[in-house]
Order: C-alpha cells, then structure tokens, then sequence
C-alpha cells in the first residue's frame, strides 16, 4: 500500500467522480475514507447528485463546506442515469487520472489506488476493475454479464475484459470522452471508440453498506438499448442479414411447395402453412422497423436539443 501511495503522490492531481442516488447513508463516509486514504494533497472529488429522494443533497452540501478546496459538487436538476451523471461529473474532473467509483462503498477507497497505479506503471490510458467474487445480487449479476456479452460484438471489446463501473481513465480519455453531447451517453463505449490502451487489475468487492441498487429492470434495459443503438451499426447490418436469411427461406418454401403441387396436384394447398410462412415473415418485419424505429428515435432526440444532463447548482472547487 505504501509503495502505491508513494507513485500516486507523483501525480498532480488524481480526481474520484462518483454519481450519487439515493445515498445519504453511505456517500459521507466514502469522502471521509477517500480523503484519508489518498491525501488531501493529491485529491479532487467530484460529486453529481442525480436527483437523490433522500438526504444526500444536504450531506454532499455539508461535505463541500467542510472541504471546499478538495471538492466539486454537483446538483443535477432531476435523475438523468448514472452514464449521464458521470458524464457531469467528468466535465469538472481536472485530475491527470480520474477514477470513477460508485456511491455504495462496494468498491473500498484504497482499491482505487491499484486502479491508479496500473495506469501509472503501463501507461494504460484506461483501467477497468474485476471482482473475484461480485457482492451484487443474482438480478444485477444477470444483467452486467449480459451487457458484458453483447458488448463482446457491439463495442469490439476485448473478450476477457470485464466493463466495471470501477474504472480509471486518462485525461486524454476524459478529454475525448467528454466531446460527446449526445443525450444518451455510454462511457465505456465513448472511452473504447478512442483508445485500445485498456489495461485491468482485481479488486475486492465488498457487501453494500446501505440501501439496494439503484438498476431496476428498466434502467438495466434502457443501458443495453443505449449501447445497442448508439454506439454500433450491428443492429441494421443483423436486421439486413435476418431479411436476406428469410428472403432465401421464402424462395426454398416456395420452390418446395410448387415440387410438392406439380407430383401431387391432389393435395389441397395447407393453411397452417400459410399463416406459419405470414405470421414469420411479419414478425421480422416488425422486428428490424423496430430496430430502425429505435435508430430514428435517438436521431431525433438528438436533434431535438434533448439534455445530455441539466446542472441546478454547481459548487467549485478552487483547486
């Protein structure tokens, strides 16, 4: 620990961006343990409160007075996810390494530090973390190995790496990633379009210390549409091979049923196979004008000015 600490305070600044919903419980005690743990010296903290129903606003104000000069605080003007805050937060991170954590106390501050160093000593301009064993619950597990597996072809990621939230990027990165004003944004997507220096080291992963987590079934879905529809073009070139697999299906059923017809004329055409051949053929069709549908959708969102997120107040550090 000490030798991490020691090439960690040889970098200027390192910043911790960490979304907080619903965590008056936990985001406290996490500032506290990251200041002791990293050094006021070498530590800015940036905090986006995304649009929490508990306390948490009132203590992340409290956090800022009582460390002006080590934190930025962020109030977002309503809940816009968690890629979306992040994406506040990075805004405001000025760190030559900036660390993206969560708010539950899962991932222990001093783990940050390997983050660090595995940047630091490769040159990796992004650092993902892995878990022995996750503390998340088999609902939460299902989802990210899912997001993890689709992303294998979506974001042409590396097969063994794992897309943890617990992650360290460059201020290149940051500064790249950043560029992006769309309303749907995906951080691991916007960080892996513009770099292949991805580098990853285990981590432990405690029990959450309070609360549940904040991926309900629909935020999950949402997540998994964003990188399916914005972040690749798999999805139109599937739906294109989907109609060229069913139009050559179509011609075979057809040769098939004029064979059968023209050595049998006595056998009555069947209905079954009808609406079987119809009800298929249509539910591809809805099938890929949903996928279009989605594409169309994100384009006009996007040129409708939609938020990518809305700042109610900002206290800056003076860092």
């Amino acid at each position: 620990m000490e030798n991490s600490l020691e090439k960690v305070k040889s970098i200027e600044l390192v910043s911790i961006v960490i979304p907080v919903w619903n965590a008056a419980k936990t985001i406290g005690n996490l500032v506290e343990e990251l200041i002791k743990t990293l050094g006021e010296k070498n530590t800015h903290i940036v905090l986006v409160n995304d649009g929490s129903h508990d306390d948490s606003h009132k203590i992340c104000s409290d956090l800022f007075k009582k460390y002006p000069s080590l934190l930025t605080y962020i109030n977002l003007s309503r809940n816009f996810g968690e890629h979306n805050a992040v994406m506040a937060g990075l805004n405001y991170a000025k760190g030559d390494h900036v660390v993206i954590m969560d708010d539950d106390f899962q991932n222990p501050p001093a783990e940050a530090l390997k983050l660090i160093e595995e940047a630091k000593g490769n040159n990796y301009e992004v650092v993902y973390s892995y878990y022995k064993e996750r503390q998340h619950g088999w609902f939460r597990k299902a989802g990210s190995n899912f997001n993890n597996w689709v992303a294998n072809f979506m974001l042409d990621k590396p097969k063994d790496l794992y897309l943890s939230s617990f992650k360290c990027l460059s201020k290149f990165v940051v500064g790249e990633v950043i560029k992006y004003k769309g309303p749907f944004p995906y951080i691991d997507g916007l960080a892996l379009r513009c770099t292949r220096s991805v580098g990853k080291v285990q981590v432990n992963h405690d029990k959450r210390k309070a609360g549940g987590s904040g991926y309900t079934l629909k935020k999950l879905i949402r997540l998994w549409l964003n990188m399916f529809v914005n972040f690749s073009a798999v999805p139109l070139r599937v739906s294109a091979l989907l109609g060229l697999f069913f139009s050559c299906l179509g011609v075979l059923f057809s040769i098939y049923i004029i064979i059968e017809k023209t050595f049998h004329p006595e056998i009555p055409l069947g209905w079954p196979s009808l609406i079987i051949a119809v009800m298929t053929f249509s539910g591809v069709q809805l099938l890929i004008l949903g996928v279009l549908g989605e594409y169309l959708g994100s384009l006009f969102l996007s040129n409708n000015g939609t938020p990518q997120f809305i700042i109610r107040e900002i206290h800056k550090s003076d860092r």
